[in-house]
């Protein structure tokens, strides 16, 4: 985010995001021709002397502009004005006063001649005005340079201050007068933005060259013409290549269909997505898209939900199951119940999100910010200095000396330089979430690579989180009837999946209700309430010895003996049972989870609950470890040996078992000291506080929950644990690119600049290589994360 300087800072809630005040206004404006890093320090210059505007992000590699105001302060019209001052139209304003579109033209053609095709991204940039104005600008030059170098004859025309003009003088002066025009445009609005930018300097280098041809007797029009067609050429291809970049982004906004079939009584009407309303019944066929998130009604069918949880296999979809906009109905036909608005669904919450991102630099964006503050500066002032000196220290004539100071010029902004880590970032983001895998921010995404320690929470994540009973032993002449009954009063208030487990085992078997009052959750350990009249317990069996429990002498027999806290008398006459030493650890070997049902004098039963391990988890951890993540480990609720059973079965190093949720903040404090940089996976909720203390905090299942998607830095849309090692192999190759293309501008600018005084590096080649090349280069590598698949992990 770039605030202007003195915009008072905002109250943050602790999410990453602004809590913005009831009175602040957000205007999000499409700004298609600011694609560029120099672009948007016009626009920020400019809304930098809006009073009034408490905040504001640029985002050149969306071309969007976020500004936050209070309207008591500020008026919507003013950002409006002080973004297109800097010369770049807004086709669009969302939020404000109401989302409307601009009162600019936005019929998809290009209306202030910059050669960005403001109002519809899918026309072609090589159509623009701007791209045909090159074209006859290339036209001019090629015959200029025939009649300048092949030509027999080259016969002078005019002349203009007793400086012969020839013709093929006036052939490159019509050149720069067609596609200079809108370069010197640019650079009237970054002078009037007090920015020194490519626009500025290109600007500073034609009128030089023209000025030096006509006052100086030098004739520098080839030089000029040149300058004129190939940086327009260069920008032609910047924006080209950009949007490339902002297609990836505008991939996944497409895959929402922009009608649905609406069901109106006996009837179907075909509407935009936009005029569905929650509650409405949409009408879905075999291989049409979902068009909105909400549940099935009517019909079942195989849905392919690829585009946002990533999994490869449809999933079987039928009444009361959850479906998301953009996935595809395979083979059934569906009618769903709207759920969420069009602007509200999960897919828009992706996109938002995706968008929102780009906020957060990371810190080799904010290197690269304070490296280019300095860098134009000081090859400007290097150029004065070639042209001031070299004729005395290289022996090179004036005019070949300020040729050379107008190829620095060139090489100056840092556009390539500046632009190679953001696009790198979208880059990887959106190719995140075409794999299920929502990453809010870059910063995240860089995190992830030097991930050293990844923690687990169990139930849900390294297992299914589907419980259920598997053995019911029941103690002190009780039935497992009797057991069952008192268990599914205990747990029925319950939020557990144990308790669910429980409750729907009771229910199977048709068990009668207890009247259940004072229900009470205790953190960690159990539940406890009155049934009939009297007060039970169910939880760990630590609970139990807390109650004064022996649990080591236990009467398991049915023939009316009763299991009291002082069973040693009973057990020299009847077969006991060692709960702690043979029952309960044989039960939690086999990775299920044991609960005690009494009161506080009499043991009633044993419950024993199991989850089976998600099939994906033991080679998503071997995966993680080949690609060099030091330590796994388990963070759990649940004790030691059944923590146990299910880590060996999945390959965990570490096991810490028996925790509350303050002791798995304090488990993740201490790896973070051990190990730097962890990453905590849970369900978002129970594990928040685990995961906010990480570096990471990755939730699974997130699709359709919006607590997930709000609280974890990044969210795996489904629960498949194989995004794990694909998100760790985005994250290297990500960070990857990003060096490669920072180091490689650093190098070829460097290294042209220290050329060009010795005269080996022509004007054309300062443009094409310094430029264009280098900026096609950073995004084309940048383009390739698009690339990465879950496949490539393996």
């Amino acid at each position: 985010m770039t605030p202007s300087d003195d915009a008072p800072d905002l109250p943050s809630d602790g999410t990453g995001e602004q809590d913005t005040p009831d009175s602040v206004v957000t205007l999000t404006l499409s700004v298609p021709s600011m694609d560029c890093a120099s672009c948007a320090g016009k626009v920020e210059n400019g809304l930098d002397r809006v009073p009034g505007l408490q905040s504001y992000e640029t985002h050149p590699t969306t071309g969007q502009v976020v500004a936050r105001f209070d309207p008591a302060d500020a008026d919507q019209s003013d950002i409006v004005t002080a973004v297109e001052g800097a010369g770049y139209e807004v086709v669009n304003v969302k939020g404000g006063r109401d989302d409307r579109a601009s009162d600019h033209d936005t019929d998809g053609h290009d209306h202030d001649g910059d050669g960005h095709d403001h109002g519809d991204a899918s026309v072609d940039v090589w159509r623009s005005s701007r791209a045909k104005k090159t074209a006859v600008s290339g036209v001019f030059l090629a015959v200029g340079l025939v009649f300048e170098f092949l030509a027999p004859t080259n016969p002078q025309v005019a002349a203009v201050l007793g400086e012969p003009i020839h013709f093929a003088d006036a052939l490159f002066l019509v050149a720069v007068a067609v596609g200079g025009q809108e370069i010197v445009r640019n650079g009237y609005y970054s002078a009037r933005n007090y920015s020194l930018d490519i626009d500025f300097l290109m600007t500073l280098a034609i009128t030089g060259a023209l000025a030096a041809s006509v006052g100086f007797g030098e004739s520098l029009y080839f030089e000029a013409a040149t300058l004129a067609v190939l940086f327009s050429v260069a920008e032609l291809l910047e924006r080209a290549s950009m949007d490339r970049a902002r297609n990836s982004l505008q991939e996944l906004m497409d895959l929402s269909p922009d009608e649905a079939t609406v069901k109106r009584g006996d009837t179907t009407e075909t509407v935009p997505v936009d005029a569905v309303a929650v509650g409405d019944v949409v009408v879905v066929r075999p291989g049409e898209k979902i068009p909105m998130d909400g549940t099935v009604v009517s019909g079942g069918s195989a849905v392919n939900q690829a585009p946002i949880t990533g999994e490869s296999v449809p999933v079987d979809k039928t009444e009361g199951d959850e479906v998301y906009a953009g996935t595809i109905n395979e083979e059934g036909y569906l009618e769903i119940e709207v759920t969420a608005a069009a602007d509200e669904n999960t897919l828009s919450r992706v996109v938002d999100l995706i968008e929102d991102a780009q906020s957060e630099q990371t810190e080799r964006e904010q290197f690269v910010e304070r490296f280019a503050a300095y860098y134009t500066p000081a090859v400007v002032a290097f150029a004065v200095l070639v042209v001031a000196g070299s004729p005395f220290v290289l022996g090179t004539t004036w005019t070949d000396a300020f040729v050379n100071g107008l190829t620095l010029l060139v090489l100056a902004c840092p556009c390539a330089f500046v632009i190679s880590t953001p696009v790198s970032v979208v880059s990887g983001l959106t190719s995140a979430a075409r794999n299920g895998v929502l990453v809010k921010g870059g910063p995240h995404l860089e995190a992830v690579a030097d991930v050293d320690a990844v923690a687990f929470d169990k139930t849900g994540t390294l297992t299914k989180g589907e419980l259920t009973v598997t053995d019911v032993v029941p103690l002190s002449g009780n039935t497992e009837e009797d057991v069952l009954r008192c268990a599914r009063g205990l747990e029925r208030r319950s939020e557990h999946p144990i308790g669910d487990a429980i409750v729907d085992r009771a229910d199977a078997e048709s068990v009668k209700r207890n009247d259940v009052s004072e229900f009470q959750s205790i953190t960690g350990k159990g539940v406890r309430a009155n049934l009939d009249g009297t007060r039970h317990y169910a939880g760990k069996p630590g609970l139990f010895e807390e109650l004064g429990f022996d649990l080591s002498h236990v009467h398991a027999t049915t023939d009316g003996g009763v299991v009291t806290r002082t069973t040693q008398q009973l057990c020299e006459r009847h077969n006991c049972l060692d709960l702690l030493a043979d029952t309960v650890p044989e039960l939690q070997s086999q990775g299920k989870t044991v609960v005690l049902v009494g009161t506080a004098d009499e043991l009633e039963g044993v419950i024993a609950v199991a989850d089976d391990v998600r099939p994906e988890a033991a080679r998503a951890v071997e995966r993680l470890g080949a690609q060099g993540v030091e330590h796994t480990v388990m963070l759990t609720g649940d004790n030691e040996r059944t923590a146990r059973a299910i880590a060996d079965q999945v390959g965990i190093d570490d096991v810490r078992a028996e925790l509350l949720p303050e002791e798995k903040v304090a488990a993740v404090e201490d790896l973070v000291d051990e190990y730097g940089t962890v990453a905590m996976v849970g369900d978002g909720i129970n594990d928040a506080p685990a995961m906010a203390t990480a570096t990471v905090g990755i939730a699974m299942g997130a699709a359709g929950t919006d607590t997930a998607l709000e609280t974890a830095d990044i969210a795996l849309m489904g629960d498949d644990l194989s995004r794990l090692p694909y998100l760790h192999t985005l994250a290297g190759r990500a960070n990857s690119v990003i060096r490669q293309n920072i180091g490689a501008s650093l190098a070829v600018k460097a290294g042209l600049a220290l050329a060009v005084p010795f005269g080996y590096v022509p004007i054309w080649l300062a443009v094409l290589a310094g430029d264009a090349g280098m900026t096609l280069g950073v995004t084309g590598n940048a383009m390739r994360l698009s690339r990465v698949s879950a496949d490539d992990a393996e």
